[in-house]
């Protein structure tokens, strides 16, 4: 008995600290998604950024910094690689989208973006995170991509043409003893 009621306290002492406090301030959590499924060289690639306020305050002066695609390899054909808002919600989302299209192929890391949010409207202490990274991926030549992906139309009309003559003469032999040895039979009873 006196286990138990030791275990009881233990138990009740372990959470009587969280009681009444209740988190009271703005916290930002950030996805990264490239949403191609192929990257090619020369081709469009978007990328997703989809940020979240888990918190219980609204989250000011956000800001979304992205410098995992320098001008030299990548160039940003819409959206922005620094965007702000004034203000996320509590319990709220925003999403964010940019198109970037590679210049070079290889290897390339795709980093983590940085968010800079305050937790009041005229605090100047920023708070820092970063989101979450989809690690390497591979950019692939447009010469190869368009030598294992094209419809190959060109392909298939050599190919009919050149096994028309194997299958047409051996058809057109066949046709013409056909229509000279097959006479229609009078039928008269």
């Amino acid at each position: 008995m006196k286990l138990w009621i030791t275990a009881l306290i233990l138990t009740f002492g372990c959470f009587l600290p969280s009681f009444g406090e209740e988190e009271s301030e703005a916290r930002l959590v950030i996805s990264k998604n490239i949403l191609n499924q192929y990257l090619v060289e020369g081709k469009d690639v978007t990328v997703e950024y989809k940020l979240y306020n888990v918190g219980d305050r609204v989250a000011f002066n956000v800001m979304l910094n992205e410098n995992g695609f320098p001008q030299t390899t990548f160039s940003t054909i819409s959206g922005g690689l620094r965007v702000t808002w004034e203000r996320i919600a509590p319990h709220s989302n925003v999403t964010h989208a940019v198109i970037v299209r590679p210049l070079k192929s290889g290897f390339h890391n795709f980093t983590s973006a940085e968010i800079s949010y305050s937790q009041t409207e005229t605090n100047d202490i920023k708070i820092i995170g970063y989101s979450s990274f989809p690690g390497e991926g591979g950019i692939v030549p447009q010469k190869e991509f368009e030598r294992r992906f094209s419809p190959r139309v060109l392909d298939w009309l050599v190919f009919a043409v050149m096994s028309l003559p194997s299958l047409g003469i051996p058809f057109v032999l066949w046709y013409g003893s056909k229509n000279r040895y097959d006479q229609p039979h009078d039928k008269s009873s």
